[in-house]
């Protein structure tokens, strides 16, 4: 099963693809809740490139990595990447109030779907505030 979420950044798209694309950006806006966030990033934005992200509870109770490899990179257009047996597609594209940013991925079986886009889409809506506030 996929899942897609989207947000439109109100910002142009070059800003818009720096900062999904920049690991001090990533460690700003990737955290689907305030009590997480990102401790550490990579990126190696090249098709056969690895990233790699350390997202962990503020309290530090629990934390994760987020790792995979990028599988075709269209600049300022389209990352396509793997995650363990999962991939993901983010795609960027024009929009007349800004760049629409539409991120869609393989689900998991351990959390249940609406949980997932959920989370994912908490992600999203931190990434346009942040751009939206660099501005």
């Amino acid at each position: 099963m996929r899942i897609t979420v989207e947000t439109t950044v109100s910002a142009p798209l070059s800003e818009v693809w720096c900062a999904y694309t920049t690991p001090e950006d990533i460690k700003q806006w990737n955290a689907a809740s305030d009590d997480w966030h990102t401790t550490a990033a990579t990126v190696d934005l090249r098709e056969g490139g690895a990233f790699s992200s350390r997202m962990e509870a503020k309290d530090g109770s629990m934390g994760f990595d987020f790792a995979g490899t990028y599988t075709k990179i269209v600049p300022q257009a389209l990352i396509e990447y793997s995650f363990g047996d999962r991939t993901a597609q983010v795609e960027f594209t024009d929009a007349a109030d800004g760049v629409k940013v539409r991120v869609t991925f393989d689900a998991e079986t351990t959390f249940p779907v609406e949980q997932q886009q959920q989370g994912w889409q908490a992600i999203l809506e931190n990434f346009a505030r942040h751009v939206e506030k660099k501005r």
